[in-house]
């Protein structure tokens, strides 16, 4: 019997350079960038049906999206391992730990982790299957194997490896001779003219012994932080919450640079199945459909005479007319034109966002919960508009407020309120008043979303005036 493959999905990334879009809160990777009714995370689980011996993935997450990640998993009917929250990010080779710790610690076995970034595009689902199966015998031979793409470019943006001798016994493998960096233009092309280098994909195959052991080896600092932390880990439903203290003192460092530039067993194997970081609005333009001038159109877009435009909106109309090449990203609160040759720059303006402490650069107007979202229509002094929607049977935290009264107004569905010692009913058109003080909560206890538009005036409305009396999500932030 062949061992079992268990999926590893890395999801800590934050997205930067597809801003704005793409933020802290709701990074990249849980977006549908590229196939409009799947997410990235979706994505990379799907193409993983059919495999032989596949078993249910465990996703290594922030503790942030750990909602997200548990609505898009039952959004796609995936059955999971667990979900591992991290408190703080350390990078890919504690996320990889602590997996490993815990398929160990749950399945008593020794499986071979399939370890994938979750915010990756293959588009030939077939050779990516056919070259994990390759893989797969390498990683059961003790050989920690890194997944590396045929250059097309002298792409400075990625990781090389270097193929080594080829392995015996193995079809098309070859030992890691070295690990470069990411190169200048002029070594990339020497990179490219010289075959022997692949692009570091960042997908990765391994024993979860083999992986735990190497780390012992080469930085066991981490391993031991990595063991604290989940040893004193708290488990809810399919949550497992890592100790924060013990997370936080552990290094942090990638896989690459704690376990693979060290080992003795590190092999490759190619991949050519179309593979794409989408690590910049540049990169979503070459993998989505374009239209007949070579723009990538998504939302209410009109052009003339333009082309090898990308164009997303999410709310007004946008059009462009005589250019080309640029890159019009526009949201409900923001709006981003770039030269497509300048997307990688993206991030040094969510840098510049973040010192400023704007909140574009965290959080989108449009804000998930676990019991729905809220929109931030309108705001001004004393007061803020909203527009609330709750998912059929989710009811909001019971909670009061020291700052704010709200007027609650159902446009559409059923509302169960609570306010004070009174429980009652709230239908279309209809509306109430929770007072200063009064301890409420918001339900649906329908079969159709509810919505309804929320009306907040006091002297202060930041999400961090709530005070929570019960939540069924185990939740002390906003």
């Amino acid at each position: 019997m062949a061992t079992p493959i268990t999926p590893v999905i890395l999801s800590g990334g934050s997205g930067s350079r597809l801003w704005p879009v793409s933020r802290k809160l709701r990074p990249k990777q849980f977006l549908p960038l590229i196939s409009e009714d799947r997410t990235l995370f979706q994505s990379t689980l799907e193409r993983l049906d059919g495999l032989v011996d596949k078993q249910p993935a465990i996703v290594v997450c922030n503790e942030e999206h750990r909602f997200m990640v548990a609505e898009q998993l039952q959004g796609i009917d995936q059955a999971n391992q667990g979900i591992l929250l991290e408190p703080v990010g350390r990078n890919t080779a504690p996320a990889v730990a602590v997996a490993a710790l815990c398929l160990l610690d749950k399945t008593g076995q020794d499986p071979v982790m399939l370890v994938l970034p979750a915010d990756h595009v293959i588009s030939d689902v077939t050779a990516f299957q056919q070259a994990i199966v390759q893989a797969c015998s390498l990683a059961e031979d003790g050989y920690l194997v890194t997944f590396g793409i045929t250059p097309l470019s002298p792409e400075t943006g990625y990781g090389y490896i270097e193929q080594g001798a080829p392995i015996t016994g193995f079809d098309n493998a070859w030992q890691v001779a070295t690990f470069a960096e990411k190169p200048t233009v002029e070594t990339a092309s020497a990179y490219l003219a010289g075959g022997k280098h692949l692009w570091n994909s960042g997908i990765f195959m391994f024993k979860a012994s083999t992986f735990l052991h190497e780390l012992e080896t080469h930085r066991p600092e981490i391993l031991e932080a990595c063991k604290k932390s989940f040893k004193q880990a708290q488990h809810d439903m399919d949550f497992i919450r890592l100790d924060a203290a013990s997370f936080h003192a552990c290094p942090s460092d990638s896989i690459d640079y704690a376990v693979m530039e060290h080992t003795r067993h590190a092999a490759t194997v190619p991949l050519n199945a179309g593979w794409n970081d989408v690590g910049a609005w540049s990169a979503v333009w070459e993998v989505s459909e374009r239209d007949a001038a070579n723009n990538v159109l998504r939302g209410n877009v009109m052009t003339h005479d333009a082309g090898n435009n990308l164009v997303f909106t999410e709310d007004r109309l946008v059009t462009l007319v005589g250019v080309d090449d640029l890159i019009v990203i526009e949201t409900k609160d923001a709006t981003l034109v770039a030269h497509k040759s300048k997307a990688q720059d993206v991030k040094r303006i969510v840098t510049a966002l973040e010192a400023e402490g704007r909140s574009e650069a965290i959080i989108h107007r449009l804000v998930n919960r676990p019991w729905g979202c809220y929109d931030s229509v309108d705001a001004g002094e004393r007061f803020q508009v909203k527009r609330i929607t709750v998912k059929p049977g989710a009811k909001l935290s019971l909670q009061k407020h020291h700052h704010r009264a709200e007027h609650w107004i159902v446009v559409k569905g059923t509302a169960e309120v609570t306010c004070d010692d009174k429980i009652f009913l709230l239908t279309e058109n209809q509306s109430t008043y929770i007072p200063l003080g009064s301890v409420h909560r918001l339900a649906n206890p329908g079969k159709v979303p509810l919505e309804l538009v929320e009306v907040q005036s006091g002297s202060y409305l930041g999400e961090d005036d709530i005070v929570r009396l019960e939540d069924q999500y185990g939740r002390n932030e906003a």
